[in-house]
């Protein structure tokens, strides 16, 4: 019922910057948490970054915490990961989710997966 499309991803230099959207379609949206998560070669897929559905509440893992930030604009039904000073260990492949819950913080709270979009970032 709700299609999710992530864009933005790419190869960069360590230090660098990339901002992550994903498009959700859906009249809903405003009502779903949203999340980031991401999948390294070899390993299982793991948390990042949610925000509620009404944006007021965020949380990160600690690994990145200072420097990504999750948004969302619901008039656009868009959700964004901005990231920041990236280092080599942030390559994976991102993939965006929804949760029919207003909070989610767990990959089975998500109900609707993005394709997911590759970092890749060296040094």
């Amino acid at each position: 019922q709700v299609l999710l499309v992530e864009s933005g991803g790419g190869l960069v230099q360590a230090g660098g910057s990339l901002r992550l959207s994903c498009a959700a379609s859906g009249r809903a949206f405003s009502s779903y948490a949203m999340g980031w998560f991401c999948q390294a070669p070899g390993k299982e897929r793991e948390f990042v970054a949610t925000i509620s559905w009404s944006g007021g509440n965020t949380y990160y893992t600690d690994s990145v915490k200072g420097r990504f930030t999750i948004s969302r604009d619901n008039a656009k039904n868009t959700v964004y990961l901005q990231m920041n000073s990236l280092k080599p260990e942030d390559t994976a492949v991102y993939y965006c989710a929804a949760s029919t819950a207003g909070w989610a913080l767990l990959s089975y709270e998500y109900d609707y997966w993005g394709q997911g979009t590759q970092v890749t970032v060296s040094s």
